[in-house]
Formats: structure tokens, C-alpha cells, sequence
């Protein structure tokens, strides 16, 4: 497919109820969420809190439970931490970096801090390697008032008891060759915009937020998991993404401007990570590890400064 053209729709007209139908019909299922992640989860029952905090009902596409998981001696006194992953569905390490999180290393903060984990926000993506719902929309752009994903919404309804009292949220994400060679063109036919080719950065980064980076926090995750694998460097013009490098391997987005996960809450330490599984120079077993150990890193930086 040319990077210039998306074969739906009209170059310059946004789409409307027909093409975003063509999309839809264009997506096939290539894994299961319930082989992959709801299997996991059972495996994980006798050690966790298991909640099904909704139902998403794909109509043609079946209903998907939607779980999260927590610490089974919940402690009031205790801080709180959010993990979330497949906020976008296509991200596969940020599904299995939180369910491994949880099998391996969860158990060394018992006791410490609670820990409320959500391995998949997105299931329909999930199986179909997509990243947007079945309505052509991102759910990672609809955490605000009036958000347009019910994903985002489940998950918000999920954490709003909670929202004020999360010391640290952790959103867990891949940066893939696909974004480029079909999401960032889709999203640029969906909304009836020229696509302009960006570039792909080489290792991992994390995302921290414009009104409140936390910059020895974001140091930390990414000293974590330097550990594992590499991170990513600035580009010619000293970005990744587009967006400046504010520190090694850290760059700043306006998070609850733009509608993104890591808003949901109002922790004190937030971050996005973001994994590159295409690069020659990480396996998916790293890409795993990586997120496992920017939670550890969240973690332990945030459990010590309390």
C-alpha cells in the first residue's frame, strides 16, 4: 500500500458511516483474547482480586468481558498504582508486559503498595492487530468529557472511586512500523488529511506529562529498563515523534488535553511507555521484559519518594 493512498475513501473528504463500515470489514480476527489474555487471567485467580468491570458488546463481533486485577490484601493505608495495557490492541507487549508483570514480579511489592492491573482495555483490537474500536476511533485520544470509545469509558467508570488516590499510573504501549505504514495513513484518510510520512525511533521511550513531567521520575523508568534493552535515540532534529527529547529517552505530551490514558488518573508519577518490537535489536521476549521492568522501575522510584 502506497504511504500516499488508503484504499477507503475519498483523499480530502473525511469519512462518514460507509467507509468507516468499509473498515470495519476489512479487519480480520488473527488471535484470541480469550486464549491469549482471559486463560492468563484464570491462571492468575488464585493470586489476585479478578473484577470483570464490563462487557463490551461488539454486536457482529461478540461480546468481550472486560477484566482487571488487584491486590488480593487491598489495604487502605497502603499507596495505590494503575497498570494499564492495550489501550491500543495492536500493542501486543503492553498486554503481555502487564500480565507478566503480575505473574513474576507483582508479588514483591505485597504488602507495599496495592496494585490495580488492567492487561486490556481494548479486546476487538486486541484480536484484530488494530488499533483503533470498531468505530474507526482511538481510544487513546477518549479519555476526556464526552470521550467517543466505550473502552475508555469502562475503564474510567473502573478507576473514578479511585482516581485521586493512585500514587503512580503506569499505561503500557508500542511504537511499531505499522503506525506508519497503516495507522498514521488511516487516520489521515478517516479525517480527510494529506498523510506526511514521520519516522520511526529505535528502542524504547517513555511519554511523560507537559504539566507535570516528572523528570527523576521518567529517569528512572528509563535507567529500569536501559537494563533490558535500548532506548531510543533523538532524531536529526533532536525529537522523537515529532516531539522534543526533554532527557534520554523522554519526551512530554499534553495528556489530558489530547485525551490519553495516562490522564485518567491524578497520580503523581504517571507515564506512557513505548516499546519498539520491530527492531532488529529486541525480541518480543525483551519487549515483554521492558515493560515489566518500566513498572518495577515506576515502582520502586515512586515507593521511595513516596
Amino acid at each position: 500500500m502506497s504511504l500516499s493512498f488508503y484504499p477507503i475513501g475519498t483523499p480530502g473528504t473525511p469519512w462518514g458511516a460507509d467507509e468507516r463500515a468499509a473498515w470495519r470489514a476489512a479487519q480480520v480476527r488473527q488471535r484470541s483474547y480469550h486464549d491469549d489474555v482471559l486463560a492468563a487471567i484464570d491462571r492468575l485467580k488464585a493470586r489476585f482480586d479478578v473484577n470483570e468491570y464490563a462487557v463490551l458488546d461488539t454486536g457482529v463481533d461478540g461480546r468481550f468481558p472486560l477484566f482487571a486485577l488487584s491486590s488480593r490484601d487491598w489495604d487502605d493505608t497502603l499507596p495505590s498504582a494503575l497498570v494499564t495495557g492495550g489501550v491500543h490492541g495492536y500493542e501486543t507487549s503492553g498486554v503481555q508486559g502487564a500480565l507478566q508483570f503480575l505473574d513474576q514480579r507483582a508479588g514483591d511489592y505485597a504488602g507495599r503498595i496495592n496494585l490495580l492491573v488492567v492487561p486490556c482495555v481494548s479486546p476487538w483490537a486486541y484480536e484484530r492487530i488494530q488499533r483503533w474500536n470498531p468505530h474507526a476511533v482511538d481510544p487513546n485520544r477518549q479519555f476526556r468529557p464526552g470521550g467517543d470509545a466505550e473502552e475508555s469509558a469502562a475503564l474510567e467508570r473502573l478507576v473514578a472511586p479511585l482516581r485521586d488516590r493512585f500514587l503512580v499510573h503506569v499505561d503500557l504501549h508500542e511504537t511499531t512500523d505499522t503506525d506508519e505504514s497503516e495507522f498514521r495513513p488511516a487516520k489521515a484518510a478517516r479525517d480527510g488529511q494529506p498523510f506526511e510520512p514521520g519516522e520511526i525511533p529505535d528502542g524504547f521511550y517513555t511519554v511523560g506529562d507537559t504539566e507535570d513531567p516528572q523528570p527523576a521520575f521518567q529517569q528512572a523508568v528509563i535507567a529500569a529498563v536501559e537494563k533490558v534493552t535500548h532506548i531510543a535515540p533523538a532524531d536529526a532534529r533532536g525529537e522523537i515523534i515529532g516531539s522534543p527529547v526533554v532527557a534520554h529517552g523522554v519526551i512530554n505530551y499534553e495528556v489530558r488535553d489530547l485525551g490519553l490514558c495516562a490522564g485518567v488518573t491524578t497520580a503523581r508519577y504517571r507515564t506512557t511507555t513505548e516499546v519498539y518490537p520491530d527492531s532488529p535489536r529486541a525480541t518480543p521476549e525483551q519487549c515483554n521484559a521492558a515493560q515489566v521492568a518500566a513498572v518495577c522501575g515506576a515502582l520502586d522510584f515512586a515507593l521511595a519518594a513516596g
